[in-house]
């Protein structure tokens, strides 16, 4: 398969027909799948928290060692298309889950606007939103849950 983006690809390919490229590609960048999830045990509720991983830039909302983020977070979950069936807590805006539930990208994805700021201008990132978890005290984590995740 090549590793070049093809024409609208999410528009025209399933997630499993799509390449290395175009996978990495449909990641709009908003940093929302590094945030500190919290699970209620009773309810199997999401809560989100505005505590990113350590490697989450909380300025640009880009990952520092993207490609070696698995050594330095062992519990980095690396997407894929089987992974993706399993996982309920991204986001709604999430393109992987969105194209996964037969949805089309948000109008403010940078595959349609061209711009990678976009995700920012919409408000759907969190540049500028979120707090590292090494700043915070693990003990007080639930302080820091958030609503403005969806």
């Amino acid at each position: 398969m090549s590793n070049t983006l093809r024409p609208q690809f999410w528009k025209n390919y399933t997630l499993d027909q799509m390449n290395t490229l175009e996978w990495e590609a449909l990641c709009d960048g908003c940093g929302l799948c590094c945030l500190v999830k919290l699970e209620d045990p009773d309810t199997l509720e999401i809560a989100y928290t505005k505590v990113a991983c350590k490697l989450l830039d909380c300025t640009t909302a880009q990952c520092g060692d993207y490609a070696h983020r698995a050594a330095h977070v062992p519990d980095c979950i690396r997407l894929t298309p089987e992974r993706l069936q399993g996982i309920t807590w991204l986001p709604n805006s999430c393109a992987y889950r969105r194209l996964n539930e037969g949805k089309n990208l948000p109008s403010w994805h940078y595959l349609n606007t061209g711009s990678r700021q976009s995700v920012i201008r919409a408000k759907k990132s969190v540049a500028g939103r979120c707090i590292s978890e090494q700043d915070i005290n693990q003990e007080e984590i639930d302080e820091y849950i958030v609503r403005w995740v969806r």
